[in-house]
């Protein structure tokens, strides 16, 4: 134990080095937190349950209204959305001092988030195949498949925008903050039909993608905007859920009318802007935090592997689950319906779990996401390759 905690720390000391002086440590620290808050939002309030006999999809939420505020907590895609605007603005615009084209650019970029979903669907590809002759019943291949595909939604908008960058840096928020009022308006107060909504998946992402933009220009310097948008934000989002009719809960809800996510309503674009309000307002204490060498390590990490993290997570829960059903019982936790409050103690016991077996994935997948630039295998390899884990942060991070 205390050879590896001296690997780690010479590990950690190795990529605080490295790193330029200049380098705005809290954006990377604000994109690792917003891909777990995913990731662990996602096994908290997904439950598999053995209920209809296969494996069919459940939340905690639409049994317990009283946890909408875990949604608050966990759905963190607004602040992931605004650092990508931030990001994918500055090194569009790095780009071009250097003469780069416009395709050499976005193909880098797009080029990141197509490896590893590439390696998804292959591999689920065949394991549907197998499943299926296996005999496993239709709903519940139904079931998984869904459960893996669905954060795709969410590369898609992110690899649209990020493609639309040159664009999307010249929009004001207001002007999509404005199109999901409308939208919402045309629904829910004049009898619009709902594939209306959807429109708002374009837009309501949009707004915070506009505000990293306008943060990489320097709109944020001074604390009162930031603070401004929190406090617009939070007044906006409780308004809409006391007395406009929007639920609570900042994620979907099996069973319910109306989705806050899916698409995206204007309670859910009011709450990301409190969400960005409140990151841009904690990013100077956030960046002292990472100038400490074994908490910057680790942010660094993450963001190396960050979308491989957010491709298998689902993938990794599913697989604990289907081991689970050699047991000969249901697991609580795991395979019990989500109806109590004591479902939650038993589910946290299951996140070291879902962890470990994430961690088999990335171990297997992440090569995708680096491309061609292979990262060593071993902790002692990691610590003499510390400067180029270090530089590949940089490059997915700021290109």
């Amino acid at each position: 134990m205390r050879e590896l905690r001296a690997r780690w720390s010479a590990l950690a000391e190795g990529v605080d080095a490295a790193t330029p002086a200049h380098r705005d440590r809290a954006v990377d620290a604000l994109r690792a937190f917003a891909i777990l808050g995913v990731v662990l939002g996602h096994w908290l309030v997904t439950a598999l349950t053995t209920a209809d006999g296969g494996l069919s999809t459940a939340s905690p939420l639409a049994y317990t209204g009283g946890l909408a505020p875990v949604s608050w907590v966990f759905q963190t895609l607004a602040v992931f959305f605004l650092v990508g605007g931030q990001v994918a603005t500055r090194g569009y615009a790095s780009a071009r001092a250097r003469g780069d084209s416009y395709r050499t650019w976005v193909g880098g970029r797009l080029g990141r988030l197509l490896r590893p979903v590439a390696a998804v669907l292959l591999l689920w590809t065949i394991a549907v195949g197998g499943i299926l002759i296996g005999g496993v019943g239709f709903a519940t291949v139904q079931t998984l498949v869904k459960l893996v595909l669905s954060p795709l939604w969410f590369l898609l908008v992110y690899g649209a925008l990020t493609a639309a960058t040159p664009l999307a840096a010249r929009i004001h928020p207001l002007w999509p903050l404005a199109v999901v009022a409308g939208v919402d308006l045309w629904r829910f107060g004049l009898g619009g039909p709902e594939w209306a909504g959807w429109v708002n998946v374009a837009a309501g992402w949009l707004v915070p993608y506009t505000l990293g933009a306008a943060w990489s220009r320097g709109a944020f310097a001074r604390r009162g905007p930031a603070l401004l948008l929190f406090a617009a934000g939070v007044v906006a989002a409780a308004a809409l859920i006391l007395w406009g009719g929007y639920p609570a809960s900042m994620v979907g809800v099996p069973g319910a009318s109306v989705s806050n996510l899916n698409p995206p309503t204007l309670a859910a674009v009011a709450f990301g802007l409190a969400q960005c309000g409140l990151a841009l307002l904690v990013r100077e204490p956030l960046g002292r935090a990472m100038r400490r060498p074994g908490a910057w390590a680790t942010v660094a990490l993450v963001n190396l592997s960050a979308m491989t993290v957010f491709l298998w997570h689902q993938t990794a829960m599913m697989a604990v689950t289907a081991l689970g059903l050699l047991a000969p019982f249901d697991l609580p936790g795991l395979h019990t319906v989500p109806d109590s409050l004591a479902w939650i103690p038993a589910r946290l016991l299951w996140l070291p779990v879902f962890a470990a077996a994430l961690t088999v994935c990335w171990a297997a997948f992440r090569v995708y996401e680096r491309g061609d630039r292979p990262m060593p295998q071993h902790t002692p390899r990691l610590v003499a390759g510390s400067h180029r884990a270090t530089a590949k942060v940089r490059e997915i991070t700021h290109a």
